[in-house]
């Protein structure tokens, strides 16, 4: 048997609370990146905009896990439209759930981002 590599960067080890734990941080809301993770302040979802994710969308990610909180709620039409054009999709689902299929997604070397809102949101 052979070992499979696991891809770097950051993976969300435990929900604790209202947050995500990553390594030993704690963080409410976050924005992460193959690369990186970031605190996220994120405006109201039904506000939610390309310029929200822009920190991101760097790179062309094959789409966004979008966390919306503890319920799958539906992003704003004209985001959608916008992330489209860029060739970007986004799949929404509530923010305990996208939280898994980050670590899954990552695991299968995808190139995607993700933006959890938090879990009591």
């Amino acid at each position: 048997m052979e070992a499979v590599p696991t891809p770097g960067g950051p993976i969300v080890t435990g929900l604790v609370g209202t947050g995500f734990r990553l390594g030993e941080a704690l963080y409410p809301a976050v924005l992460m990146t193959h690369e990186a993770v970031a605190r996220w302040s994120p405006p109201p979802l039904a506000d939610l905009d390309e310029a929200a994710l822009a920190p991101i969308l760097q790179g062309s990610p094959e789409f966004v896990v979008l966390g919306t909180g503890r319920a799958l709620v539906r992003p704003p039409g004209a985001l959608v439209k916008a992330l489209e054009a860029r060739d970007v999709g986004i799949e929404p689902m509530d923010s305990r759930a996208a939280a898994r299929a980050w670590g899954v997604l990552r695991a299968e070397g995808r190139a995607i981002v993700a933006a959890l809102y938090p879990l009591d949101a």
